[in-house]
């Protein structure tokens, strides 16, 4: 296996060094670190190596599909410590989904607002009694006049109780099947008749809300795609969702984390990397994230030769949230009775190890969540069995149609 890049992509990632080397970190010129972030941020685009695939009228800067030099300048991106694109539901998902399927008018609208941070959104996806069967919420949505009017409820909604707007998926056709009755809304979430309650999680936080929606309007045309094919579209923001979720990059950062974390603490007066089972498990994990990386890398080659990447493509969100639990498993070996505090009583805010004790904690408490998000594991298997394998889907699925 050759895992070179290549003379000309080698090329281009000296560029990228050269930039980053100029740019970053910014002088202190007494501004915030969120201002200097912004406005590296727009630097980096109008250099071409952020929001490659946004056109320009849209605030991106429109270059090339180039997965090769994508790669690059996250690798250098990721070492130099350096803003990338803002993360968030609406830069990961919407955005992609609002190119690929929205109007144009909204593209002009929320695609740049979005991408430079001065709008966010939240997801209204499931329901109480509405997850992993997505297809069969109960909110509905009437066009009364020029407006729709939806009523209902939504669940586990990260960050509505600051996002400015946020895209649902409401049933609009009751006398059709499951699957054909949905649409695919986009709502103001600074309106009468949204209530949003904090859920409280074990880790202290509380990111995740209920949205509770009476009499909430919306214009007729803020619709993606047409009345009923909601669910075709929110296939298309999923798709974005895993992959963001799936990424090797991230379970790579956080292994290396972990080495960090096994270097510091000690184990019977040692480092717990000198410890037979720490360093067994390491390299173990090692092993798993490594595999996960080069399959990244076959499925980059493919993407280059124009060929579909199969199975592995479905692989990668449940590989990641796997892996991620594990790393975080181990982290909580190192820690040992420290792990068994929770977050807040640890303290975020403090200084020294009590700050890295409370990230793990948060970390590995958080990776249980993640298995779930975007996608349970088992549908993910589901997925991977009927779409990798051609295996027959599940006999109760097809009698819930």
């Amino acid at each position: 296996m050759d895992l070179s890049y290549g003379e000309e992509v080698e090329a281009f990632r000296g560029e990228v060094k050269a930039f980053l080397d100029a740019n970053w970190p910014p002088k202190d010129d007494g501004k915030s670190k969120e201002e200097q972030a912004r406005a590296f941020r727009r630097e980096a685009i109008d250099a071409g190596y952020l929001n490659r695939h946004i056109p320009k009228k849209y605030g991106g800067s429109e270059q090339e599909p180039d997965s090769m030099k994508g790669t690059v300048i996250s690798e250098e991106f990721a070492q130099a410590r350096a803003p990338m694109e803002p993360r968030g539901i609406g830069t990961m998902m919407l955005v992609p989904t609002l190119l690929e399927r929205g109007e144009e008018w909204m593209k002009d609208k929320w695609v740049q607002a979005t991408i430079e941070g001065d709008i966010t959104w939240c997801q209204g996806y499931s329901e109480p009694g509405s997850g992993s069967d997505l297809a069969s919420l109960k909110t509905k949505g009437e066009i009364v006049g020029d407006e729709w009017v939806i009523n209902g409820q939504k669940i586990w909604t990260s960050g509505a109780s600051t996002a400015d707007f946020m895209f649902i998926l409401v049933r609009t056709e009751p006398d059709a099947k499951k699957h054909a009755g949905i649409s695919y809304l986009l709502v103001d979430m600074k309106q009468p008749g949204i209530d949003v309650r904090p859920l409280k999680q074990m880790t202290g936080s509380a990111e995740f809300n209920e949205v509770f929606l009476s009499d909430v309007k919306t214009p007729k045309d803020w619709i993606v795609g047409n009345r009923g094919e909601g669910w075709l579209v929110s296939r298309t923001t999923l798709k974005h969702e895993r992959n963001s979720i799936g990424a090797a990059s991230q379970t790579l950062r956080l292994l290396d984390s972990l080495v960090d974390l096994a270097r510091e603490r000690k184990i019977d007066g040692k480092p717990a990397i000198e410890d037979p089972t720490i360093r067994r498990g390491l390299v173990e994990l090692e092993g798993f994230v490594r595999s996960h990386q080069y399959s990244g890398f076959i499925q980059m080659s493919k993407g280059l030769k124009g060929e579909n990447p199969g199975v592995i493509g479905l692989m990668n969100k449940i590989s990641s949230t796997n892996m991620g639990h594990m790393v975080s498993k181990l982290a909580m070996e190192i820690l040992g009775d420290e792990g068994l505090a929770a977050p807040a009583q640890v303290g975020l805010g403090m200084a020294g190890g009590q700050a890295t004790t409370a990230a793990w904690i948060s970390q590995y408490m958080s990776s249980l969540g993640v298995a779930i998000a975007g996608g349970t594991a088992n549908i993910q298997r589901n997925v991977i069995a009927e779409r990798g394998f051609a295996l027959p889907r599940d006999a109760a699925a097809n009698k819930s149609k």
